[in-house]
């Protein structure tokens, strides 16, 4: 007697089926995503001046850092003076309870912090606050 495969049956799958797995990773990857908290930083380290004084800032929103030979750094890029009004309000207005913190070098000049001050009071910003060490 011959045996043979029979034509009308079908093979049993003996794949895992990964759908249920891919989607629990992607709705992970979400959770991951959505409750993760982004730090901002202005793009360069800054060795601020000791304040025991000193208090933190919570909806510090706009960081400004002013580098030791006087170079302003917003979002991680170098801004020319002229232009840090315009990134203060085009910031500003993505989120307007959000206050400036300056972060000045200990070497760098009060003029470019009056400046920047000013720039931040030009654009409707009035809770400016200057970064320290405590």
């Amino acid at each position: 007697m011959r045996k043979g495969i029979n034509l009308g049956q079908e093979e049993e799958s003996e794949e895992i089926n990964l759908t249920p797995m891919l989607d629990v990773v992607f709705i992970m990857l979400i959770f991951f995503i959505v409750t993760a908290s982004f730090i901002k930083e202005a793009g360069i380290d800054v060795n601020r001046p000791d304040a025991p004084t000193s208090e933190s800032i919570a909806d510090a929103n706009i960081l400004i850092a002013i580098s030791p030979n006087d170079e302003i750094w917003i979002d991680r890029r170098l801004i020319d003076p002229r232009a840090v009004r315009a990134n203060i309000e085009r910031m500003h207005a993505e989120n307007p309870k959000g206050s400036v913190v300056i972060q000045a070098d200990k070497k760098s000049t009060n003029e470019l912090l009056v400046v920047v001050m000013d720039a931040a009071r030009q654009a409707g910003v009035y809770n400016v606050s200057i970064a320290a060490n405590n």
